[in-house]
């Protein structure tokens, strides 16, 4: 009996460890943090050279302190021969929401929203990305088990933002226009949820989505309610 109750109270202690070591917290300074959206689709073949592109901020020294990458895949080139597993249509009208408030020209992959403002830049070359010396407020996020909360020093009106991304993901394009190529990937959006509240908020997120991805990240922003404009940002590795 003695050394039973020792392997329930080891298996309980253990428990513990492992729930406290999942336990993760982030907090930004007052600086602004810069949301980089990249609109991509494993459907469209001038795509790929963006999503590498996308894929070397991992080697940043400022991910996730600076500025914050997410790529949204969008649906509406999945008619042309090929599915991509990680679009949603929800993605393609985040997009549309954006030219509907004047923030976006049009709508067309690749195509990067940098703190809700377009950035053609990339297509002449320019890799720099726009940061602002502006003072945004502190941002305060802390994940334990399936628990997300959120503080923000600016209390009003918000909509909170929370992405879960997809690290190190792979897919082999069989049709399309980039049929025969495997396409890599990372800060892939897996998962999306927004929550109005007045700077503090609590939600729960069901499991990260397994897809295949080597690692997981969670990124979050907020902003006001009738507008997708951005301001502040942060996120981490999970």
């Amino acid at each position: 009996m003695h050394k039973l109750l020792t392997l329930v109270f080891a298996a309980f202690l253990i428990a513990g460890i492992a729930q406290f070591v999942t336990a993760k917290e982030w907090q930004s300074g007052a600086e602004k943090v810069t949301l980089v959206e990249l609109y991509t689709s494993e459907g469209c073949s001038s795509c790929p050279p963006a999503d590498r592109w996308l894929s070397q901020l991992k080697q940043h020294p400022q991910l996730f302190k600076k500025f914050v990458p997410v790529a949204f895949h969008v649906d509406y080139w999945d008619w042309i021969g090929w599915e991509d597993r990680f679009a949603d249509k929800a993605y393609s009208e985040r997009q549309r929401e954006y030219v509907r408030q004047g923030l976006v020209a049009q709508v067309y992959t690749p195509g990067f929203v940098v703190d809700n403002s377009e950035w053609r830049a990339w297509f002449r070359g320019d890799r720099k990305l726009p940061t602002s010396p502006e003072k945004a407020g502190n941002l305060r996020v802390k994940l334990e088990g399936s628990s997300v909360s959120v503080d923000y020093s600016q209390k009003q009106a918000l909509q909170l933002h929370v992405a879960v991304l997809g690290m190190g993901l792979s897919t082999e394009v069989s049709a399309g226009e980039n049929s025969g190529r495997e396409l890599k990937h990372d800060f892939v959006v897996l998962d999306f949820r927004t929550k109005t509240g007045k700077g503090t908020w609590q939600l729960d997120l069901p499991g990260i989505p397994d897809v295949g991805q080597q690692r997981s990240a969670l990124a979050v922003w907020v902003g006001p309610i009738d507008s997708q404009r951005v301001f502040q940002a942060f996120g981490g590795y999970l």
